[in-house]
């Protein structure tokens, strides 16, 4: 038995919530307080916001009609119809405009993420041009939305409204799919090449693979609205799929965020390497270097490491572009350099017999 929209749009809204609260978590652990929260932690917020009023939004519609009319049954209004339908119209606008808000809003936390974690040129200069994109198409796709397909602008909740552009919406939803699957597919291929290139252990690839399935569920499911809208205007199919695409979108926003509190609580290792040992495989271009590891090949045994402020030295490296940025903020850095000097001493008289054993000699420095 399908679950019904009520149903549904709860068990995604317990999900996002609780992946927006670990993520929050996670951060205040890694910064030490909120005031340091950067703008992709306060942009997950304001769309976790914007969800919730789509929610809402679109939960009130189910049981309500618009001003979307079907031509072949077109059914005598009173005015009291007419009155519930211009309510319905309304809540149209409210759920398609916290739904493209919620979408861009992560879209943009995504970016400011990415700008974190690219090193390379070329995938600076990709997400410099996503971002540009995607800014770009939402101002275009909203100033054709409030000053374009629909004029005078209260057309979209006049019963019966002048044109179908006012209840269909078909020039706006095409101009949305355009730009929305476009500019995720853009941000889904930016960070490709680290995972390509990552030495991690099949597990952990596994993980990352799934995380792009999500990503791609999430452009399914922009695409599967879109159809539904097209095909079945008239049906409630799209009112799911808009619900499961912002759902998902939050949801692959946070998991990042999300293996770095399990490592934080349970002492797990990184994505980079093991816990313990102080070897880090990162592809190149990567952290490696980005901080002077092995960077440009040469090989050292200098160890770049978080010190301690006091007692024992701890020599577990950063695995991580957050554990950096909180040991940059909160922890002097140390560097340590280790030297070892073997001698070895060999005397003999000529004699095979009495040739002296080896003597070893080591200094640690």
């Amino acid at each position: 038995m399908a679950l019904t929209l009520v149903l549904e749009s709860s068990i995604w809204y317990a999900f996002t919530v609780l992946v927006v609260a670990a993520r929050v978590i996670c951060r205040k652990a890694l910064l030490g307080s909120f005031r340091k929260f950067q703008a992709d932690d306060v942009l997950m917020i304001l769309a976790l916001i914007s969800n919730t009023l789509f929610l809402i939004a679109i939960n009130l519609l189910r049981d309500r009609d618009s001003n979307l009319i079907d031509p072949a049954h077109p059914p005598d209004l009173t005015a009291a119809e007419i009155e519930r339908r211009i309510i319905g119209s309304k809540l149209v606008l409210v759920v398609e405009q916290t739904q493209i808000l919620t979408i861009w809003l992560i879209k943009a936390c995504l970016l400011f993420m990415y700008s974190r974690l690219t090193f390379s040129r070329v995938q600076i200069l990709c997400m410099k041009l996503t971002a540009a994109y995607a800014g770009i198409g939402f101002l275009v796709m909203e100033l054709l939305y409030f000053a374009v397909w629909c004029r005078p602008f209260n057309q979209y909740w006049a019963v019966p409204p002048n044109s179908t552009q006012c209840s269909a919406a078909t020039n706006h939803l095409i101009t949305n799919a355009a730009f929305n699957i476009s500019s995720d597919i853009f941000i889904l291929i930016i960070p490709m090449p680290i995972f390509l290139h990552i030495n991690i252990a099949p597990r952990k690839k596994a993980i990352l693979c799934g995380v792009f399935t999500l990503g791609l569920f999430t452009i399914g499911a922009a695409i599967a609205n879109k159809f539904y809208s097209f095909t079945e205007p008239y049906g409630s199919q799209w009112t799911y799929w808009y619900v499961r695409e912002s759902s998902t979108a939050i949801i692959v926003a946070n998991i990042p965020f999300l293996w770095t509190i399990m490592r934080f609580f349970f002492r797990l290792t990184s994505f980079s390497g093991s816990r313990a040992t102080g070897k880090v495989d990162t592809p190149a271009g990567g952290l490696g270097a980005q901080y002077g590891h092995n960077a440009k090949g040469i090989k050292h045994n200098t160890v770049i490491s978080r010190g301690s402020l006091g007692g024992d030295m701890n020599f577990e490296p950063l695995k991580s572009t957050e554990d950096i940025k909180y040991y940059e903020d909160n922890v002097p850095l140390k560097i340590y350099r280790r030297h070892e000097i073997h001698i070895t001493c060999e005397a003999s008289d000529g004699s095979e017999s009495d040739r002296l054993s080896k003597d070893r000699v080591s200094f640690n420095i």
